[in-house]
Order: C-alpha cells, then structure tokens, then sequence
C-alpha cells in the first residue's frame, strides 16, 4: 500500500499538538458564572473562504439569538473565532490553541472534511466535542473517534442520492444514455462523485468521460473541450465553489449544455453563485442540499428573517448548516445540563435533535443517519423537488435549457 507524505505529514503534526496539549486539560467539565467560552477555526482566507464566511455569518446569528434568550445554562455565549486560512496546519495549531491557551468551554467545527479531518483529531485526542457543519468524507467517520458529530443529513457517498433516483424514476425513453464526470481533488467531493458515476452506471448510463482535476484549478477548457466532445447527456460536477463557477463559464464559452447538470456545494451560495454564473445560466441547475428556505423546522423562519435583515440577500446553505451546528451543541448542553464532555457526546448517541434543517440523529461514530434533498434552480431561485414531502415544487425543469 503506498503511503501518502502529506497523510504522514498530518499525523505527525496532530501528534505533536497531543503533546502540547498533555497535562493542559481539565476533567472535561466547566464551571462558573461568567460567559460560556466557544472555539472555533474557520476557512476566512484562502481556497474555502466563501462558504467559511458564510459559516462564520451562521455561528454569529445563533450566538446572538441564543444570547437574547438568556444564555446556555444562564450564562453567554461568547464565540472566539480564528482565521485557519483553509490550512491544515494552521487548523490544528487554531484548535489547540483554543483548547490550551484560551481554554475554550465548547468547540464547533470548521468548514470542509479537509479541514475537519485535521481539527476533529486535535478535539478527539483532548477528549473534547466536536460538532461540525461540514465535514461528509467517509474516512472522517472511520477512525473510531467518540466526540465527532457531523451536523448535517448524511455522509458524502449518499450526497447524490437524490439525482439518481430522479434519473431512474423518468420513463426509460426520456432517460439520459450517457453520462460525465468531473471532480475537484476534495475528500469531500470526490466521494460523492463516484459514488454518483457506480449508481448512475448501474442504472445504465454510460459513462463517456471522467476525471479528477486538481483543488486549485482555474482553466477548465481542457476538461469542457473533453466533455464537449463526448457529448454526454448529463454531466456532474464535485464542486465547492470557485471550481464550480469556472466549470459553469467553460460551459457557457464552448455552448455545450447537457439535458441535465448537477453540481455539489457551488449552487447552494445563493445569490454569490447567480452572480458568478449569470442568473439565466442556473436554470435548471440540480444540486443536493441539506436545508432550505421554505422548510417548517424549528426556528428556520427566525433565521431567515435575521439573515436577510444583516446581509440584505437570501441565507446560503453554508451558513444554515452552521447555524445548525449551533442548534445541536446548544440541545447537548441544555439537556444535559452541565458541560461534560463526554456526557455531551453520550447524550447526543442516544437522541434525535431538532434543527432548521430537520431532526439529526447519529450513528455511534458520529455519522448522521438521514437524507438530503434535491434541489434546482428555477426562474431565479431555488426550488426543492424532492422528496415530495419537503418539496416546493411539482415542476422540475428537464431538459436543462440552453445556456442564455
């Protein structure tokens, strides 16, 4: 088996802050009256800083919203957010920090299963909670670790799940034949990606092309050109954002638009997305998503209504899961009562908890056992098509139009 450097790399820094943290922490329970101290590092700079901001916006509204109601177990919220740069390193020496130095109560997590990789082992290893918004790679979820919470629906080999069995539910005439793939080099989205590409080749679509491009990529005509001439009636996208955008325009430039286009994360940015991509050119854009505007859950209009009020724009999904994060720490540490760590992680194990984004309940491991949703841009804003319970929506726009 070949070893990875930058894998070794990683763990040899992650063994390095246990020791630095070695003597350091309490026994996993805080005390007194003052304000309830909560850490976290997140992607402000750098490859992840769209949705890492937009995360900070929705870790900021819950503070506020929990403080305007007397506090976490009558005290204060105070939320000390640091800038990892979308950084491994920097991530860790952020968290043990945090832990060490500042002496954190609570932690939240960052933003991406690249950085949560790294943050979670940091958390584990001082046997804090970690609850995290963004952070589906399988292999977050495979190391035996007891203080891991992912805080959204489902893991990333179910991400697609949706926009297969669209496919498979069409009359077999209207079915696309073929089919494309593209993916960022992402723990997050590389998984989603194959596990989309097995069960569309298992419902029988043909693949005709498939590749992984690197994280930092900008030039996508070599790729388009590819799928240009492979002429695929659906293509899928493992995006995160600036990625997402840049495949958009290459699309555009070549005016090659496929029946029916599905992308990860970019779509779901809201306004930042449109604008990127023109608004005409979402149009029929599928993507899967954890959340969304219209949703009954608890407290999801609240959110809106302040998100839209401090930023003037529809929320994004990014900052919805984040608040989420929020919600599922603050249900711990209410019926729980104290903050206990391991008491914290023991509780959330055994219980389902109410969010804007629906009830989450977790496997032993932490990994979260629910479904997203699938939805699509339609004249100018999103619409969730399915399941039909969560739908906004009878209409779903097939064949994706051609590009304005």
């Amino acid at each position: 088996m070949r070893t990875h450097p930058a894998r070794l790399r990683l763990c040899a820094l992650i063994a390095c802050a246990a020791l630095l943290m070695a003597g350091c922490s309490g026994s996993g329970q805080s005390g007194g009256g003052g304000p309830i101290l909560i850490g976290t590092s997140l992607p402000l700079t750098g490859q992840f800083s769209q949705p890492g901001g937009e995360a900070k916006r929705g870790y900021e509204i819950w503070r506020d919203r929990v403080n305007a109601a007397g506090g976490l177990l009558g005290r204060q919220v105070d939320l000390r957010v640091t800038d990892d740069a979308s950084n491994q390193d920097t991530i860790i020496a952020d968290y043990t920090k945090l832990i060490t130095q500042d002496k954190v109560d609570l932690l939240l997590g960052s933003f991406s299963s690249l950085l949560n990789y790294a943050a979670s082992a940091v958390a584990e290893r001082n046997q804090m909670l970690f609850v995290e918004p963004a952070g589906a790679a399988p292999n977050m979820f495979t190391r035996g670790f007891k203080m891991l919470f992912f805080a959204q629906p489902a893991t990333a080999p179910h991400h697609a799940d949706g926009i297969t069995e669209w496919v498979k539910s069409l009359p077999e005439g209207q079915r696309p034949k073929t089919a494309a793939f593209m993916t960022q080099d992402d723990p997050f989205t590389r998984p989603v990606i194959e596990s989309l590409q097995k069960q569309l080749e298992a419902a029988g679509l043909r693949t005709v092309y498939s590749t992984t491009y690197p994280a930092n990529t900008t030039n996508f005509q070599p790729i388009v050109s590819a799928i240009t001439g492979a002429a695929p009636d659906f293509v899928a996208q493992g995006a995160q954002f600036e990625d997402g955008i840049g495949a958009m325009r290459a699309l555009q430039q070549a005016g090659f638009s496929p029946k029916a286009f599905f992308q990860t994360n970019a779509p779901g940015n809201g306004n930042q997305y449109s604008d990127g991509v023109g608004m005409a050119a979402t149009e029929g854009v599928f993507y899967s998503t954890s959340w969304s505007e219209a949703a009954k859950t608890p407290v999801n209009s609240e959110f809106v209504q302040e998100y839209r009020k401090r930023f003037n724009a529809p929320p994004t999904e990014d900052a919805a899961d984040a608040f989420a994060a929020g919600q599922v720490l603050q249900e711990a540490v209410t019926k729980v009562g104290r903050i206990d760590q391991v008491a914290l992680a023991d509780w959330l194990r055994a219980n389902e908890v109410p969010t804007i984004l629906g009830p989450l309940k977790w496997a032993a491991n932490g990994e979260p056992q629910s479904s997203y949703m699938l939805a699509q841009w339609q004249n100018g804003k999103v619409e969730v098509v399915s399941p039909k319970l969560a739908a906004t929506t009878d209409k779903i726009v097939f064949p994706k139009p051609a590009w304005p």
